[in-house]
Formats: structure tokens, C-alpha cells, sequence
């Protein structure tokens, strides 16, 4: 009598592992969007903290193209060291804050993990032949962006002009009137100057 009942409710016999074998389709969705929802969240915050990583000084100058040339140039200036002790790191200047430009940004900087990797500025001697067209290319990008990683900190609406020196209140007042743009001016402000620039280049 008992195997009878058996064969007639198998249900019975498995209990919860029968069940777990062949879920509702209500739970079953509830599963997936669940471990979905904690896929997602896990996804998302290894690809943000790896984005902060490649954001920091350290990440930058791990290669010696950065640390043997910029970075020594960027340790003469006042980004690097100042009487307030404000310092801008190089994602400051040559990363977008914003979620989409930054985006953007990084996958326009596989170019630069291509270039280590074929070792096209691996030497002194070949950065120095591709400084002019690296620095072109940023410029570009600055101006066409109206300077926004320069803003970030400077802005004519924060300046006090009247206590800055007279040759650079008349040029921060030019700037303003004719809607120019932080790179206009200021080439070589965190790094050398390349060999090679024409008048176009200063402009």
C-alpha cells in the first residue's frame, strides 16, 4: 500500500531536492535575477576600481616611457610642486571626470598600450621623434573640449584677476573677450615644449 502512495505522489518521496530539480517558473525567474542582480553588482564595481587604478599616478609612470621623460619634466613645475601643496596628478590633466568622456578617453588610450607594447617610444630617442605628434594629438583633444580637465580647477569666473600680474590680467581679459581656451596659451605648462613646433603650434 505504502509503494502505491510512492508511485501515485513522487513529489513526496524527493521533498526539496525534487523541488530544486524542477523549480516553479516563478522562482525560477527570481533565481536569475537575483544572481544576475549580484553578477551585475560584482562586474560593475571590479571594472570601476579598475578604472580608478589605471587613474593614479602610480598606474601612470609604471612604464619608464612616462617615468623616464614627462614625469621628470612634470617634477619642475608647479602642478607637482607649489606653496599650497594642491598637486595635479596626470589623470587630473588628462582624464575626463565625467563617466561618459572617461570612457571614451580610455578606449582612445589603447593607441598608448599598443605603443608600449610594439615599443614605439621605448627609448629616449623615439619619444623624442614622436613628442611633436603626441603633443599635437592632446592638444586637440584639450581644445576641442574647451580645456574641461583644466576648468576642473581654473575657471575666469573664480580668477581674481586684479591680484594677478599685469601682463597676465591683460592676457586672462583678451582670453575671456575673444573665447579662447586654457591651451591656447598655455603649451608646456606641466611639460617641455617639443622640437619642431611651427607658429601654428603657438597659436
Amino acid at each position: 500500500m505504502s509503494e502505491q502512495n510512492n508511485n501515485e505522489h513522487p513529489g513526496k518521496s524527493g521533498g526539496w531536492f525534487s523541488r530544486l530539480r524542477r523549480p516553479s517558473a516563478r522562482y525560477s525567474l527570481g533565481a536569475l535575477l537575483g544572481i544576475g542582480f549580484i553578477v551585475g553588482v560584482g562586474f560593475w564595481g571590479g571594472f570601476n576600481t579598475a578604472m580608478e587604478a589605471t587613474n593614479t599616478e602610480k598606474f601612470c609612470i609604471s612604464c619608464h616611457e612616462m617615468y623616464d621623460n614627462v614625469y621628470q619634466e612634470y617634477k619642475e613645475t608647479i602642478h607637482y610642486s607649489n606653496r599650497t601643496g594642491v598637486r595635479a596628478v596626470c589623470s587630473d590633466c588628462h582624464v575626463p571626470k565625467d563617466w561618459t568622456h572617461k570612457m571614451i578617453r580610455k578606449i582612445q588610450a589603447s593607441r598608448e598600450v599598443w605603443g608600449k607594447i610594439t615599443g614605439t617610444i621605448d627609448t629616449r630617442e623615439k619619444f623624442e621623434a614622436k613628442r611633436l605628434t603626441l603633443a599635437r594629438r592632446e592638444w586637440a583633444r584639450m581644445k576641442a573640449n574647451d580645456s574641461r580637465e583644466c576648468r576642473n580647477c581654473h575657471s575666469f569666473e573664480s580668477m581674481n584677476t586684479e591680484a594677478q600680474q599685469q601682463r597676465a590680467r591683460r592676457q586672462h581679459d583678451m582670453a575671456r573677450e575673444d573665447g579662447m581656451t586654457c591651451i591656447d596659451c598655455h603649451k608646456g605648462i606641466a611639460h617641455h615644449k617639443p622640437e619642431g613646433m611651427t607658429e601654428e603650434d603657438e597659436e
